[in-house]
């Protein structure tokens, strides 16, 4: 459906100011995913840092004319810009939604939990698919803003949607449900996840339950849902125990579909069950209890729309894998590889495209796209819209695969793409055509229909390399970022630390999602380190924190800003300036007040200020100095002793210069333990990667970094027998020892061998086995049933945190992160 400016406004029942007849067909949220800016109407949201109206002289600028504010605005600025000036713009976003959902009629399916909430919407999506015209949530658009845009794909050749919705506080659902308007409800479980914003799990449920207040039916797993639903609806479950039942209720009421027992195999699981009192087998391909909850929830949804038990148990054993995140491999020929076949909409074609943008820089990005199946709309415009996506995130070459696709493209072949067009019936074709020099340096996108097995064109496509990689996740990344932001204060500036590789992370692609972000600095430890930023595209202000005479035409000449902490190398810049004929070069003095590495002295100070005075060739642009102590509660008289000789010495340079500059001192440490350490800006380091050592509940931070590998071989061995070098490794029982392909040339810690270290295996603990080899190492897998040979091993991560390896090996975080070896190969992800 298409609506005027004229309906929205009738809509939000608010007065339109400024005049257009413009037909709006998207809800832009976000200003760097615009794909026509003429039939864009833009929702400027508040964020944690910037006001919503700060973007829209960008969105303007990209050609966007309709803008949805909360805020007062001087809209003179925008002649030719319509606005709708709304209580709060979210409320908008979802009233159009709602009014949207309401103009049809088709069954809805909605689903809300803890977790599951994505499988199991996109295995409902798998199985029902061959029979329905179906609209859903792209990715994980479960958020207030998400459900919305989610809801606004519906169109009238849609027979069935499928949205989840999630919330993170008392308050939020009701708004969801009037945009969903659910006719059945799945609810999959209730667990720890956003906890913080109920007082009880009793409340928590009560909450998510307001989704399905109009739903005829609601799917529960009854194992998993604590507490009885209040609800008018009918409760239909699954499940191996009777029902929550609630004070009134005194009948004990069994599951609708019962789990009898579940029997694993190598490749799956054996369910029996029972339904409607018949008993029936159900093979499974998958082992892990999430899973099987997730699937069985799906089997009663698939009972409740009256499928036959032999069409589910056939259709069951066709599911795939969810992969719920994109993720930026390494790929031939330095480059990069997004494999973003698990969904196939244009909204996530959209997200995948604008990702790679931020990533690629000027580096080509090259797409290969099949058609987009079962979107309900006709083929010119659907196509239409993705030639515009392509255009705008600067694609430059295109794979077009599949007949609906190929017939746009030649349909207009005269038309004048910013893009090369290759056109493929199907993706054998590809590979037949493919050869390595057609990807040199560049960003690859990877975006299929399942029917087209894009995977065979992921492995032909990527480095195929050591099996030990470390996942970078970059939303975490920003989810953790904006935890720090949220302690600052309003004006208080960040600097956010991608030294050492970005902390093994990769500095690169860590720096871009950084400057993406707007952080106002970053710094490296060496100039090279700087250099290789600027040419990844990065502009933001970068200081260099160990200068020397040797970088500094490198630093002039990429612009990069020196640390001084010495009157040598501050004198040795200062002449090098000079003779460049530069003035006003921007730098950064080093204070010592207690960590007595670096830095001017405080007896320095008086001299080190009339040398700054008396000078025109130097910029200060801040003053820093460094804590020693800040995590340490019983070192507080101490850290506070370093700050008061800082803010004193700040005072006497900035008095001398007569003018201001940044002042920054607080590490990751002191911006969580106290406000009055920030000054004018912080220095963020390895809490951005979510391992502070500040054991605080207040700060939920999520994991970035998970490194894992995978078991190479796995034997039996006998009691008294021996593992590894110098036979180490006694064996005080007969054992199950499997070999996994990580050693310490990859980064892990000899010391974590003998037990020291656990390895996290098909959802348990393995301790290391003898001494950690360079190349392999060894684990007990006795009490872990039917270990094979390439099942992944977690070594850090979300069930083993980095903060206990570095325990397990005497050292530190910050250690464990930057020793993860070059030759483990990074993946980024984005969820």
């Amino acid at each position: 459906m298409q609506y005027l400016l004229n309906d929205i406004a009738a809509i939000l029942q608010q007065p339109m100011q400024g005049q257009s007849n413009a037909i709006i067909q998207y809800l832009v949220t976000d200003s760097r995913n615009i794909v026509d800016p003429t039939q864009s109407i833009f929702f400027a949201i508040k964020g944690p840092r910037r006001t919503g109206k700060s973007f829209i002289a960008d969105v303007y600028q990209q050609g966007v004319r309709a803008f949805v504010i909360d805020e007062p605005i001087d809209i003179s600025e925008f002649s030719e810009g319509v606005f709708f000036h709304v209580p709060n713009t979210i409320k908008a976003l979802q009233t159009i939604a709602a009014y949207h959902r309401s103009k049809f009629s088709i069954p809805v399916i909605g689903i809300t939990g803890s977790n599951g909430k994505t499988i199991v919407k996109e295995w409902l999506y798998q199985l029902l698919q061959p029979d329905f015209n179906i609209v859903r949530s792209p990715r994980s658009y479960n958020s207030q803003i998400g459900v919305p845009l989610s809801v606004w794909q519906m169109n009238a050749q849609h027979e069935l949607g499928i949205f989840e919705v999630g919330i993170s506080a008392k308050g939020e659902m009701q708004a969801l449900a009037e945009v969903v308007q659910p006719t059945m409800g799945v609810f999959t479980n209730i667990g720890d996840a956003h906890n913080e914003g109920f007082s009880n799990v009793e409340e928590k449920v009560e909450e998510k339950t307001k989704l399905f207040a109009d739903a005829s039916k609601i799917i529960i797993a009854s194992d998993y849902i604590p507490t009885a639903l209040t609800t008018k609806a009918t409760i239909i479950s699954w499940g191996s125990k009777p029902l929550p039942s609630s004070a009134s209720q005194t009948i004990i009421r069994f599951p609708d579909l019962q789990l009898i027992s579940q029997q694993k195999e190598n490749n799956g699981t054996r369910l029996a069950l029972k339904y409607q009192e018949e008993e029936f087998q159900l093979q499974v391909p998958f082992t892990d209890e999430a899973s099987l909850q997730n699937l069985l929830t799906c089997v009663l949804v698939l009972l409740q729309l009256n499928y036959r038990i032999s069409v589910i148990q056939q259709r069951v054993l066709q599911l795939t894998a969810v992969e719920m995140r994109m993720q930026l491999r390494r790929a031939i020929n330095q480059s990069y590889l997004l494999n973003d076949s698990y969904s196939n909409d244009k909204i996530s074609l959209s997200l995948a495209l604008q990702f790679l943008k931020e990533q690629a820089n000027q580096q080509p990005i090259i797409a290969i796209v099949s058609d987009i199946v079962n979107t309900g709309e006709p083929a010119e415009q659907l196509y239409h819209q993705v030639a515009q996506m392509f255009s705008s995130s600067g694609v430059k070459q295109l794979f077009a695969v599949g007949p609906e696709i190929c017939q746009y493209f030649v349909k207009h072949q005269k038309d004048h793409f910013p893009f090369s067009i290759q056109l493929f019936a199907n993706t054998q074709e590809v590979l037949q055509h493919l050869h390595e020099t057609m990807f040199q340096q560049s960003y690859i996108l990877l975006k299929g229909a399942r029917k087209f097995a894009f995977e065979q064109l992921a492995h032909w496509l990527e480095q195929q390399v050591h099996q030990t990689i470390m996942e970078i996740n970059l939303t975490a990344m920003v989810h953790n970022l904006k935890a720090y932001q949220s302690l600052l204060q309003p004006n208080t500036k960040l600097m956010a630390m991608v030294k050492a590789f970005g902390y093994g992370s990769g500095a690169g692609e860590v720096a871009r999602r950084l400057q993406q972000q707007q952080v106002d600095y970053l710094t490296v430890a060496y100039a090279d380190e700087g250099v290789t930023l600027r040419k990844a595209g990065i502009h933001l202000p970068i200081m260099v924190m160990s200068a020397d005479e040797y970088s500094f035409d490198a630093m002039v000449n990429y612009s990069l800003e020196p640390e001084l902490f010495s009157f040598q190398i501050l004198q040795a810049f200062h002449q090098y300036i000079a003779q460049q004929g530069l003035q006003q070069y921007p730098v950064h003095i080093k204070l010592n007040t207690g960590m007595n590495r670096l830095g001017f002295d405080i007896a320095e100070i008086d001299q080190l200020a009339n040398w700054l005075s008396n000078q025109q060739a130097l910029r200060v642009k801040s003053v820093l100095s460094h804590l020693a102590a800040s995590e340490d509660e019983k070192e507080d008289v101490f850290t506070q002793q370093q700050v008061d000789l800082f803010s004193r010495s700040c005072n006497s340079i900035e008095s001398a210069l007569g003018y201001g500059f940044i002042k920054h001192i607080a590490n990751t440490a002191a911006i969580r333990r106290n406000p009055n350490w920030q000054f004018n800006m912080v220095r963020l380091g390895i809490g951005l990667y979510g391992a502070d050592n500040i054991h605080q509940a207040n700060l939920p931070l999520q994991t970035v970094a998970t490194l894992k590998t995978t078991v190479a071989q796995v034997r039996a061995i006998k009691a008294g027998e021996t593992v590894s070098y110098n036979r180490s490794g006694v064996l005080q029982r007969d054992s199950i020892i499997a070999t996994v392909r990580i050693g310490y040339a990859d980064g892990y810690p000899r010391r974590m061998g003998n037990g020291i270290g656990n390895m996290f295996v098909k959802g348990k603990l393995a301790p290391t086995v003898g001494k950690i080899c360079m190349d392999m190492c060894m684990i007990d897998v006795t009490d872990i049933p039917n270990v094979q040979p390439g099942d992944p091993v977690e070594i850090f991560g979300k069930h083993i945190s980095i903060q206990e390896v570095a325990k397990g090996a005497g050292t530190i975080s910050y250690e464990i992160m930057t020793g993860i070896s070059l030759r483990v190969k990074r993946v980024y992800i984005e969820e």
